[in-house]
């Protein structure tokens, strides 16, 4: 009797609301159509934030930022950001009820570095030069922190939400892969018209390019699963076709470099080369370049070759610092962030600060064609530089750190894992977050939802594994390093 009840209840709503969304309709009042989406993010968020997360995920590569829209230039991520907002306020909410995520995750050695890169951000926040400018950058990592890392770890104790949170970003991903091949044929692929046919969906073709670098391991990961269902398999095909085609065609240099780079890795973790051993490597190779430096740079002003549609051409083209106006403007703005650290070398000027302040620390020998004093030309274009001018020393540390914890959590979950499937996400994840990591170094979008979905969705996903589906005990971390 009470079932059939509800369902009497069930058509009526759902009556009704076709009778009104009919009125307002024919009003032009289009956004009540909405209103079943928006009942059911409220419902999700305090009954299923599992399903919000995960929904929040699958937007993510449709988002549209108002910015673009131009809507009174408002950097904002549609639908993702006031989601994510939510999610922040409810985690928050939860932590000071004490219906907290589980406390593995509060405590693990990541986690306490996200702690101290977020409280040095707010310190450098109240130091800054905009310090509204910098409290919304604060509150932006923030958001995207509490649902990608802390809300996506503790979802990821069930090992199948894993490959959904995957799924459920790539297939967006593909669609808007696929539109922006059919849009840039229309203009017969051409270099120039690749910079901005990805739009509205990613602002250009670099910060495009980062996140199918990203998600290059991840499809090749999926595709070795075994076990999979066959239809899926065919689509993941056909999707990894599609995320390669996207790739090259996104004439992103250095997404083609991480692409290379973290392939170099997979083969040193392959044969198991301990952690340690990389480090003295890589800090020989720094110190290498660091002294050869003036002998490298006249190597390289050597090299003339512009960017080109020509793909042999525009890889040569990404040596030239002799004319080629993009890498030009690149050590233009390293310059810059180097001045600017000099200035301040502790605090910084400011999260987010850096595209406001950077001008009059430009010289006019490293000026190119493509300089700006406007402050609409981006930002310091290093996720390591970056930090420096705005935050200081510490602010750049604590990704170097950042870095190194979670590289020491996936090079020991690598080498001790047994399941075959977890060693899978285990590098899919740490691989696709090295990419990034590589891609870093020539440019830096972790304040974009695009690119910090995955960046903190990659961490919580070996977070998870370490803490959930590892097989050490929780009170031992086995060193790598």
């Amino acid at each position: 009797m009470l079932s059939k009840q509800n369902s009497v209840w069930v058509w009526v709503t759902a009556g009704l609301f076709l009778v009104l969304n009919t009125v307002f309709i024919a009003m032009e009042w289009y956004f009540f159509a909405l209103l079943p989406l928006v009942l059911f993010v409220v419902w999700s968020a305090f009954m299923r934030l599992d399903w919000l997360m995960l929904f929040i995920v699958a937007c993510v590569p449709l988002s549209i930022n108002l910015e673009q829209m131009d809507l009174g230039g408002i950097g904002f991520y549609l639908p993702t950001e006031p989601l994510l907002f939510g999610v922040m306020v409810l985690f928050i909410f939860k932590l000071v009820s004490g219906k907290s995520i589980d406390k593995r995750i509060l405590t693990h050695p990541v986690s306490y570095v996200i702690y101290f890169y977020l409280v040095w951000m707010a310190l450098t926040s109240i130091t800054s030069e905009y310090p509204m400018i910098s409290l919304k950058y604060l509150l932006t990592r923030m958001w995207f922190i509490a649902g990608f890392y802390f809300i996506l770890s503790h979802i990821f104790k069930d090992k199948k939400n894993i490959q959904k949170y995957f799924l459920l970003y790539l297939f967006p991903l593909f669609i808007v892969i696929i539109y922006t091949v059919v849009r840039h044929a229309g203009y017969g692929f051409d270099k120039e018209a690749g910079h901005w046919v990805m739009e509205p969906f990613y602002k250009d073709h670099t910060s495009y390019g980062a996140v199918l670098a990203m998600y290059f391991p991840v499809a090749v990961g999926l595709l070795l699963k075994r076990n999979m269902n066959p239809l899926l398999r065919t689509f993941l095909i056909l999707g990894f076709v599609i995320l390669t085609v996207g790739l090259v065609l996104s004439y992103t240099r250095a997404a083609w470099l991480s692409v290379a780079a973290v392939s170099g890795l997979l083969a040193v973790m392959l044969l198991k080369v301990k952690l340690r051993t990389l480090i003295f490597v890589l800090v020989g190779l720094v110190s290498f370049v660091w002294v050869a430096q003036e002998q490298l740079i006249i190597s390289l002003e050597r090299n003339d070759q512009d960017s080109s549609d020509d793909l042999a051409e525009h890889v040569e083209s990404s040596l030239n610092v002799s004319s080629d106006a993009s890498n030009l403007e690149r050590l233009n703005r390293w310059n810059s962030a180097f001045a600017m650290f000099e200035e301040r070398p502790v605090f910084g000027w400011g999260p987010g600060t850096y595209q406001f302040v950077y001008a009059p620390f430009q010289k006019s020998q490293d000026l190119t064609i493509i300089s700006t004093n406007n402050a609409d030309g981006g930002n310091a274009h290093s996720e390591y530089l970056g930090p420096l001018s705005e935050q200081g020393i510490p602010g750049t540390l604590v990704v170097l750190i950042l870095l190194l914890v979670v590289s020491n959590v996936a090079f020991r979950l690598t080498y001790t894992l047994e399941s075959y499937e977890l060693k899978l996400l285990v590098l899919s994840a740490y691989l696709g977050l090295m990419t990034y990591f590589v891609h870093g170094v020539l440019n830096n979008y972790l304040d974009t939802d695009k690119a910090s979905a995955p960046f903190w969705g990659f961490i919580a996903v070996l977070v998870a594994i370490d803490i959930f589906h590892g097989q050490k005990a929780e009170d031992q971390f086995p060193e790598h390093v």
